[in-house]
C-alpha cells in the first residue's frame, strides 16, 4: 500500500499543475521556502495596462468623442495679428532730466510691457469701439442705452457706474504679446468675421500712434508753459547772485591766480617749499660743523676734495721720503738735510692754514643756512596767519561765486529745453512703427479639427493609462501566487482557476462561492464534489495538486490532521476542504471530513446531507452522543466519512476548547489516513486559532481579487501568534484570463493541457 501511494505520488508530480507550486518548493526537512521575489518589468506594466483596458478605451473614446462633437459644432474663428514696434523714449523736456539719467528709460523690458498694458487699456479700447462702431456687428450688439454709456465715457466729468458688457467683449477679444528677443509687440484680435479682424487690429494700433502723438505734445506743451514761467525767475536771480559776488571781491581784495587759488594761497606754498629746502641745506651744513667741532677735519669731504690741500699732502710726504732718506745718509748736520727739514716745516705751516681756512669757511656756512631757515620760519609763521584770515574771506566769497554760478547753469539749461520743448511741439514725432499691418486670415484659427482630436487622442491615452494605474493602484486584495509570496513568503500549494460555464467561458463571481456552490447551481454543477463528478476539469486537477503538494511536505510522514480556514467569509474554505477530503479520500485512505464551523455550518448542505442527519460535533462536543452516532459515510466517495456540524450551539468557543476535542482527535488518528476540518474565518472568531493548535498543519484560504492584503496578512500573523504550522496557501477563484495571470503563467498552463479535459483526464482516472 505505501509503494503504490509513493507510485502515486510521483505519477502526481507529473502531471500535476504547474501553477499550484509556481514560486514555492519543498526544502529538505519538509519545510517550505519562498522562491524568487518578483522583480518589476515592463511586462508588468503591460499587463496592468491590459487588466484595466475597457476602462483605459472607455476613457479614451469618450474624451474624443466629446471634443470631436465640440470641435464640429463650434463656430469657426479667424485671428488677425500686426506687428508694432517699440523702441527706446528719449523725449526729455524738464529741467535738471537728461535722456541718459533715467534708469526706468534703459529698463525696455519694463517699457515695452508698459506699452502692451496701454494697448489694453480700457481707454483705448474704447476709442477703438466707437471708431468703429463695433456695436453694428453681430458679435458686439448692444442696446442704445448702453451705445450712450459709451458717449459719455469721454467726459471725465461722467462718472461711469456700470461697465458697458461692449467693453470685457472686446478686450476678450484682443490680445498683445510681446515678441521674444526683440522690441516688437504682437497684437492680435479674434472674430467671426474675418475682415472685422484685420480692421479692428489695424484701427487699434492706429489709435494707440495718435494717443502717444497726443500725450508727447501735451507733455511738450505743458513743459514748455512750465519753462517760460521759471525763466522771468531765473534771470532775476542770476543778476542778484553775480552783483553780489563782484561786490564781495572788491570789497575783501580778493584775488585769484588761477582756478580755485588766491594768492595768500601760492605765497605760503612757496614758503613752505623755500623753507624744506632751507632745513635741509642746513641739516647738511650741520653734519659738517660738528665734525670741525670734534676736530675730524682730515674726516670733512671738503678737506678731502681741496686740490691745494691735496697738493700739500703730496708735497709733505715727497719731504719726508728726502728727509728720511738724507738723514740716513748724511746725519742731522749736513745742508741738504737740514734744508729739507725747513721746507717740511713750511709746508706743515701751510697745510695747517688751508685746513683751518676751510674749517672757518665751514663754520660761517652753518651760520648762515641756520640764521636762513629761522628767518623762513617766521616768515611762514606770519603768512599762514595771513593765509587763515585769507582762507576764511574766501568760503563766503566760494559760497556766492557757486550760487552764481549755480544760478547761471540754471539759468542756460532752461533756456536750452524752451527751445526744445517749443520744437519738439512742433513735432509729430513718435518711437512707435507698425512693422507688419494686419491682413484678413484666410483660414480660421480655431477649430483646428486634426489638432484637437489629436490632442484628445494623446490625452485621452495618457488619462486612460493613468485612470489603469490608478485603479491598479487602489485594489488592494490578493490576485496572484507573487503577492502572496511577497505579503506573507507562504507558498501558493494550489490555484483554483474560476469554475466554466457549459459553452467553456469563465464565470469568476461563481467560483467556490458557498452560498452557491449547492447542487443545480452554476449550470447543474456541485462544486462541492466537483473532484468527484468532473475529474477531467482544471479545477480538480487543482485539487489534485494541493493533495500531492501536502503528501510531499513531508514524504516520511505527511500531515494528517489538516485544518482549512481563511481571512474572511465567502472565500471557499469549506468548498476547498470538501474537494481535499474527496482527493485525498481517492488514494483510497480512510479520510474524515470536520465541519467545525459551528456558527455558520456548510458541509451538510454542500454535500446534499442536510436533511438526513439530526446530530453533529456539536453534539459530541455538548455529549448528546459518541463519535460513532454523529459520523456519517458519505456514499458517493469510498472511503470519505463525514462529521457534519450539528446544531448551532450558543458558545462555539467555549466548545471547541473543552477536552472532548482533544481526545476525539487522538481517537481519529487511529481511525482515519487523513483529517480535514473545516473551520470559520480566523478574522471573525478564535475558533479557527483554537483548532491549529490540535492540527498538524493549517491551509490558508485566499480568493483571488477579493481578499485584501491588510486581511490576508493579519490572519497570517494571527496563525503565526498560536505557532502553528501553516502549510501554505490555495489560492482560491483565479480568472486564468485575466491578464495578470494569463501573460505570467498561462502559456505554460495552456502548453500543458491545451484545452479543458485534456489529457488529465487519463491520469485522474488512473489515479483514482
Amino acid at each position: 500500500m505505501q509503494d503504490d501511494r509513493s507510485k502515486l505520488a510521483r505519477r502526481d508530480i507529473g502531471w500535476s499543475d504547474p501553477l499550484a507550486t509556481q514560486g514555492s518548493y519543498p526544502s529538505g526537512n519538509g519545510e517550505w521556502t519562498a522562491s524568487r521575489v518578483h522583480e518589476m518589468h515592463l511586462m508588468d506594466y503591460v499587463i496592468v495596462i491590459r487588466k484595466h483596458l475597457a476602462l483605459s478605451l472607455t476613457f479614451l473614446l469618450t474624451l474624443v468623442s466629446v471634443v470631436a462633437i465640440a470641435t464640429y459644432k463650434m463656430k469657426p474663428v479667424y485671428v488677425a495679428s500686426a506687428q508694432v514696434e517699440i523702441d527706446r523714449n528719449d523725449s526729455s523736456f524738464l529741467p535738471f532730466q537728461n535722456g541718459q539719467a533715467d534708469p526706468y528709460l534703459y529698463d525696455t523690458g519694463n517699457y515695452i510691457e508698459t506699452q502692451a498694458k496701454v494697448l489694453m487699456s480700457d481707454t483705448l479700447a474704447l476709442e477703438t469701439i466707437k471708431s468703429l462702431k463695433l456695436w453694428n456687428y453681430p458679435e458686439f450688439r448692444c442696446s442704445p442705452k448702453e451705445i450712450a454709456v459709451l458717449d459719455q465715457v469721454s467726459d471725465p466729468g461722467q462718472q461711469l457706474l456700470k461697465r458697458p458688457p461692449i467693453l470685457d467683449a472686446f478686450l476678450g477679444d484682443l490680445s498683445v504679446s510681446r515678441i521674444p528677443n526683440s522690441n516688437l509687440l504682437q497684437v492680435s484680435f479674434q472674430s467671426e468675421d474675418p475682415q472685422l479682424a484685420a480692421m479692428v487690429v489695424n484701427k487699434h494700433l492706429q489709435n494707440f500712434i495718435d494717443l502717444d502723438y497726443r500725450t508727447r505734445y501735451e507733455s511738450a506743451k505743458r513743459a514748455s508753459d512750465w519753462l517760460e514761467e521759471q525763466m522771468n525767475d531765473f534771470k532775476t536771480r542770476v543778476e542778484k547772485s553775480e552783483d553780489a559776488r563782484l561786490a564781495y571781491e572788491r570789497n575783501n581784495q580778493i584775488w585769484t591766480v588761477s582756478e580755485g587759488q588766491d594768492l595768500a594761497t601760492q605765497k605760503l606754498a612757496d614758503l613752505n617749499k623755500q623753507l624744506t629746502q632751507a632745513q635741509a641745506m642746513r641739516m647738511n651744513d650741520e653734519a659738517s660743523y660738528v665734525m670741525v667741532k670734534d676736530g675730524q677735519l682730515d674726516a670733512l669731504p671738503q678737506i678731502q676734495q681741496n686740490v691745494v690741500i691735496q697738493n700739500l699732502i703730496q708735497q709733505q710726504n715727497r719731504l719726508q721720503d728726502e728727509y728720511a732718506a738724507g738723514l740716513n745718509k748724511y746725519g742731522p748736520n749736513y745742508p741738504t738735510v737740514q734744508h729739507i727739514r725747513a721746507q717740511m716745516k713750511a709746508v706743515d705751516d701751510s697745510l695747517a692754514k688751508e685746513k683751518q681756512g676751510v674749517a672757518q669757511e665751514i663754520v660761517t656756512e652753518y651760520r648762515t643756512a641756520e640764521q636762513r631757515e629761522q628767518l623762513l620760519k617766521n616768515a611762514l609763521t606770519q603768512q599762514e596767519q595771513s593765509a587763515s584770515e585769507q582762507s576764511q574771506k574766501m568760503v563766503q566769497y566760494n559760497i556766492l561765486k557757486r550760487e552764481a554760478e549755480t544760478d547761471k547753469q540754471l539759468y542756460d539749461s532752461l533756456l536750452e529745453k524752451l527751445k526744445e520743448a517749443g520744437l519738439s511741439a512742433g513735432l509729430h514725432s513718435s518711437n512707435l512703427r507698425i512693422v507688419d499691418p494686419a491682413m484678413v486670415p484666410p483660414t480660421p484659427a480655431r477649430p483646428q479639427k486634426a489638432r484637437d482630436i489629436s490632442l484628445a487622442i494623446i490625452v485621452g491615452l495618457v488619462g486612460g493609462i493613468g485612470l489603469a494605474f490608478f485603479r491598479e493602484y487602489l485594489d488592494n486584495t490578493v490576485k496572484t501566487p507573487d503577492d502572496i509570496e511577497a505579503l506573507t513568503h507562504l507558498p501558493s500549494l494550489a490555484i483554483v482557476p474560476s469554475l466554466s460555464g457549459n459553452n467553456g467561458h469563465l464565470r469568476p463571481a461563481r467560483m467556490l462561492k458557498g452560498s452557491e456552490a449547492t447542487t443545480g447551481r452554476g449550470g447543474g454543477q456541485r462544486v462541492a464534489l466537483i473532484s468527484h463528478e468532473q475529474p477531467q476539469s482544471q479545477i480538480a486537477e487543482a485539487f489534485r495538486a494541493l493533495r500531492t503538494s501536502l503528501l510531499l511536505s513531508r514524504a516520511d510522514q505527511p500531515p494528517q490532521v489538516i485544518l482549512v480556514t481563511s481571512a474572511l467569509p465567502k472565500e471557499g474554505k469549506t468548498t476547498a476542504a470538501v474537494n481535499l477530503a474527496v482527493t485525498l479520500a481517492q488514494l483510497g485512505d480512510r479520510t474524515l471530513l470536520i465541519d467545525a464551523d459551528l456558527r455558520r455550518p456548510g458541509i451538510a448542505r454542500l454535500l446534499g446531507m442536510g436533511g438526513t442527519i439530526h446530530t453533529g460535533l456539536s453534539s459530541y462536543l455538548a455529549g448528546a452522543c459518541d463519535l460513532e452516532g454523529c459520523t456519517y459515510p458519505y456514499p458517493g466517495v469510498p472511503e470519505l466519512g463525514v462529521i457534519p456540524a450539528g446544531p448551532i450551539p450558543p458558545n462555539p468557543a467555549d466548545l471547541l476548547s473543552s477536552q472532548r476535542l482533544v481526545d476525539a482527535i487522538e481517537l481519529l488518528r487511529g481511525q482515519y489516513k487523513f483529517v480535514v476540518i473545516d473551520s470559520p474565518p480566523i478574522m471573525l472568531a478564535t475558533d479557527a486559532a483554537i483548532l491549529s493548535t490540535w492540527s498538524d498543519g493549517v491551509l490558508l484560504v485566499a480568493r483571488s481579487g477579493e481578499t485584501p492584503k491588510g486581511a490576508f496578512s493579519r490572519a497570517q500573523e494571527l496563525l503565526a501568534s498560536v505557532k502553528c504550522r501553516l502549510l501554505g496557501v490555495v489560492l482560491n477563484a483565479v480568472n486564468t484570463s485575466a491578464p495578470d495571470y494569463y501573460y505570467r503563467y498561462y502559456p505554460y498552463y495552456g502548453e500543458y493541457y491545451g484545452t479543458e479535459g485534456g489529457d488529465s483526464g487519463g491520469d485522474a482516472k488512473h489515479t483514482n
